[in-house]
């Protein structure tokens, strides 16, 4: 069976900008770090990257991610593309297994998201009439017709909320029951939105591929630039359900605010625990999980009873970054001791 190392003081299992942000700062603080990530998921879809400063928006979402996984292997970290079938909790720690690779690891970060409920198409491309973040891409329809699809809560709410950004919004139900609660239904009947119970029978696109119109079962074609399908998610927890991890009654894994679950060891980060569903989120939340681990496994300084059972600090112990990270480390660039840049060099100038 093939390995990458021994042993890992932290790997991440998902590679979106939660358990990427995460592997960084776990590795930068000094752990040896594993990131197994299977590919794809939601930041893989964005055509264009939005709300996150110091990125344009012309930088897609596999470009993004590219990026950040170079920086994370430039600091020392592991990677590899594989689905995770197997944790096994160890003396030590865990065992996971993910196709012909087998590691051990202290730590344990779940990255592992979530995947949106897809209504039947027809249906537009996402990222071009077909959108999953409110609060990503409201700004893009800004004034433009825009439709929503559900029969809950949530779709009637995010309708109503989209009035705030558009006159011109219609919630589709396309042909099922509504299942939103009087209360709502009372808001509705006071929000100006059309409520469209036909079902979508074809759709229309401009040349550039953009979503122009839907066309409906009886026959009326409704003008829009883009829309929200609103009809949940389904948490990818089948690894941390097998570790016992703690679940919140939504089915997102209930975490502290370093990302700590109920199981010792194992943490989770982003889509797959509650919050917003957003890169500038998952990333904050990767870097605090970073920190908790950093907090969990450092080795110094040594606590009174540590210091009685041990004995004290010395010259021996230190640094307790490992080998490996430490001859890494001084060779990177952004060490005062490793190569320099141009723009370095040109600084001293």
């Amino acid at each position: 069976m093939c390995t990458m190392t021994d042993n890992y003081e932290v790997t991440v299992v998902g590679g979106g900008p939660a358990g990427l942000t995460a592997a960084l700062y776990a590795t930068r603080l000094g752990h040896e770090t594993a990131v197994i990530n299977r590919g794809g998921g939601r930041a893989a879809m964005m055509l264009d990257t939005h709300n996150v400063i110091g990125v344009t928006e012309d930088v897609s979402g596999n470009e993004f991610l590219r990026t950040a996984t170079e920086q994370v292997k430039e600091y020392g970290a592991d990677y590899m593309q594989d689905l995770v079938t197997d944790i096994e909790p160890t003396e030590e720690g865990y065992r996971v297994t993910a196709g012909n690779t087998e590691v051990t690891t202290e730590h344990l970060v779940l990255a592992t998201g979530f995947s949106d409920k897809r209504p039947e198409p027809p249906l537009p491309r996402t990222g071009m009439g077909l959108h999953w973040c409110l609060h990503c891409d409201a700004y893009m329809f800004v004034d433009e017709p825009v439709y929503v699809m559900g029969v809950g809560d949530s779709a009637a709410h995010v309708a109503m909320i989209m009035l705030n950004f558009t006159p011109d919004v219609d919630l589709l139900t396309r042909g099922d029951e509504p299942e939103w609660s009087e209360e709502t239904a009372e808001m509705l009947e006071n929000h100006p939105i059309d409520v469209v119970h036909e079902d979508i029978a074809g759709m229309q696109k401009d040349d550039d591929g953009w979503l122009s119109a839907f066309e409906f079962e009886d026959g009326t074609v409704r003008e829009y630039r883009g829309g929200f399908p609103m009809y949940g998610a389904e948490y990818n927890t089948d690894l941390a359900e097998s570790l016992g991890v703690e679940l919140n009654d939504d089915g997102t894994i209930a975490v502290d605010d370093h990302g700590r679950t109920s199981v010792d060891g194992v943490y989770a980060v982003g889509d797959v625990t509650p919050g917003h569903n957003q890169i500038p989120t998952a990333m904050g939340e990767g870097a605090r999980c970073g920190i908790g681990n950093h907090y969990d496994l450092r080795a110094f300084p040594r606590s009174v009873e540590e210091i009685e059972q041990q004995g004290p600090v010395t010259e021996a112990d230190v640094p307790g970054i490992s080998e490996g990270l430490l001859r890494h480390a001084v060779t990177h660039e952004g060490h005062p001791g490793g190569p320099r840049t141009e723009r370095s060099a040109a600084s001293d100038d």
